[in-house]
């Protein structure tokens, strides 16, 4: 037999190889056959997995990168498959994760003809791409791979390639007379380095001058937790972790409060709004309403990409570089600061903190409140567990509950968002890490959005373990809709889905829990289940995912949108505010009052039983 010819689609797959990328997630389609067939031939050096939708490609090329650092790739077919894998790509792009993704086109002599699935998707994808390229040629190929792969991984993004249909089973020929074979290289310059000691002794003097300093660390400090230890030691600095750092240091560090932010700590929230300096490492946390005043606290920043020094805080130095060597270099400039007061007084309200979080775990009375399930699951959680999160409340109890130890890795949707996040990970971590614990935490509207790839757990026989929190509701959107605009709830409530079933109609295992007695043993043994299983939890709807401070403005907005005509306004305020006021007697008199008062005076004054009308109001 004839010697088979090299094709621009094996010159593709061979030159992703060069780059290590030996995992590619996606599903075959016409527009990509040519594609399919070289990674069908190279089987045994590259990984093809199959999911149920192309934006559980994208968003499992994420997960991959998140907990690897490596890139992997994601293949879609031309027009609507190229299209779904938007959303995850919008991920990588907004987390800063490196991610390939391929989609074919139309033949390339009829481009622009309006024919079948014809979309300019290398247009589309100029604004989520730092890299958008329609390969010419089968000699283009190897050009555009090296530079879609250099690319993503220094620049923290997506790379996007558009391969016409027919151009993938052309031979490879010699180049343009220009084009020199090989002329590319795979050879990758890693970032990694430090700022100038000038920057650095800038810096110093800027955090030796503080009192009250708090470090906040970010996505980009993960790996750097040693190194922030030590700092918040020298600094007698309080460590606050926004939701992509919680894997940073520990939670129970005894220089963290936490998380920041809505999802936050109270101590978290109070040590920002006390600080008279800032250190920022390796994040550029959006809310920028929850980091000190402009005018209230000095600023320096640590960050690999110079574009985001200063983006959210004036500060005053901004060191570009890694962030574990430039905190090395950034150390021995530091004085240590023997006022430990402030760091202190963090540590004594993360004491309290934690026995407020127990307090609300470890009720026993019905519907189930999620709290609980979360809380009884981190103690059986392995030391090097992965644990994922979707987003909604859902990541509130994740992000409080769940405690970062050992080797753990924690990670979810940071800047996008978006739901459907969760299960996609799990799959992209489980296929990187095969014999590590993976479990992820899904609400049960997030998990309806890509559930059908709970069959890809299945096929693939990846151990991952789904707890999926049922509350029937859009929780996140019905709690924003009345405590942030004062409106009442509309368009939040879901059909009921019986995800026990699901699970098992996808050959999984399925598990349910209502009672709270029930939990750890249920826990258990879901955990404990060979082989992908789901845990349905069915959770209280009416309990709220109070930030750490609550404000009279949210309290006014609240008592509002029930006096308005909230479906369920009666349980939604005994169970949002009677069953409050004791747990947060310590941390929220005030305003939890003030929500009480005008809770009671609504509801009566809507039942006309007194009220503002006349009377004593009622408090139950």
């Amino acid at each position: 037999m004839a010697e088979k010819k090299e094709t621009a689609a094996d010159r593709l797959v061979e030159t992703m190889l060069d780059w290590g990328i030996d995992t590619v997630f996606g599903i075959p389609g016409d527009g990509i056959n040519g594609i399919m067939e070289s990674l069908r031939t190279r089987q045994d050096r590259v990984r093809f997995i199959q999911v149920r939708h192309e934006e559980a490609a994208a968003l499992a090329c994420v997960g991959y990168a998140k907990f690897t650092g490596k890139m992997a790739a994601c293949v879609a077919t031309s027009g609507p498959g190229g299209i779904h894998l938007l959303n995850g790509l919008y991920d990588a792009k907004m987390d800063g994760q490196p991610v390939l993704a391929i989609a074919g086109t139309t033949y390339h002599d009829l481009v622009g003809t309006m024919y079948q699935q014809d979309v300019n998707l290398d247009v589309v994808f100029k604004d989520v791409a730092v890299y958008s390229e329609r390969v010419m040629g089968p000699a283009h190929v190897e050009n555009v791979v090296d530079l879609a792969c250099r690319k993503a991984l220094a620049y923290r993004g997506v790379s996007f390639l558009l391969v016409p249909v027919d151009v993938q089973e052309q031979e490879v020929p010699k180049g343009s007379k220009k084009n020199l074979p090989h002329h590319t290289s795979d050879v990758m310059a890693r970032s990694g380095g430090t700022p100038a000691e000038r920057d650095l002794q800038r810096a110093a003097e800027v955090l030796n001058a503080g009192k009250k300093v708090v470090i906040l660390a970010g996505r980009g400090a993960v790996g750097a937790g040693g190194e922030l230890e030590q700092t918040a030691e020298t600094l007698g600095a309080v460590i606050v972790k926004p939701l992509l750092g919680k894997g940073c240091v520990a939670d129970e560090s005894p220089y963290t409060t936490g998380g920041a932010g809505l999802l936050g700590t109270r101590p978290s929230e109070e040590a920002l709004k006390g600080c008279d300096t800032l250190l920022m490492v390796g994040t550029s946390f959006p809310y920028m309403d929850h980091l000190p005043k402009p005018d209230q606290a000095r600023g320096v920043q640590i960050e690999m990409d110079p574009a985001r020094v200063g983006l959210r805080f004036p500060v005053e130095v901004g060191l570009v570089g890694d962030s574990r060597a430039t905190l090395q270099k950034l150390l021995p400039l530091l004085r240590r600061n023997d006022d430990r007061s402030f760091l202190e007084k963090a540590q004594a309200g993360m004491k309290e903190w934690w026995q407020l979080l127990e307090h609300r775990a470890t009720r026993t009375d019905l519907p189930l409140k999620p709290q609980a399930v979360a809380y009884h699951l981190d103690p059986l959680l392995a030391d090097d567990a992965i644990c994922i999160t979707d987003s909604g409340t859902i990541t509130t109890w994740w992000a409080r509950y769940l405690k970062m130890r050992g080797r753990q890795q924690y990670s979810c949707s940071g800047t996008l968002a978006t739901m459907a996040c969760a299960l996609p990970y799990s799959i992209g971590a489980q296929i990187a890490h095969p014999g590590r614990q993976v479990v992820a935490m899904i609400g049960d509207g997030g998990f309806s959005m890509l559930m059908a790839d709970f069959a890809t757990l299945v096929k693939y026989q990846l151990p991952v373990k789904i707890v999926v929190f049922k509350n029937g509701t859009l929780g996140q959107i019905k709690w924003e809709q009345l405590v942030f605009l004062g409106n009442p709830e509309y368009g939040c409530e879901l059909h009921p889905i019986d995800f026990v079933k699901v699970a098992e109609a996808c050959g999984g295992q399925g598990f349910r829990v209502e009672d709270p007695k029930d939990v750890p043993a249920t826990l258990r043994a879901w955990l404990d289940a060979p082989g992908p299983a789901l845990l349905e939890a069915v959770v209280d709807p009416y309990e709220p995912p109070w930030p750490p401070m609550i404000t009279v403005d949210q309290a006014e907005k609240m008592a509002l949108a029930l006096a308005k005509g909230t479906p369920s306004r009666e349980r939604i305020a005994l169970t949002a505010f009677r069953d409050r006021i004791e747990d947060f007697s310590v941390t929220a008199p005030g305003p939890l009052r003030a929500i009480a008062d005008k809770v009671a005076d609504l509801l009566d004054g809507g039942h006309g039983s007194g009220g503002t009308g006349g009377g004593a109001p009622r408090r139950d």
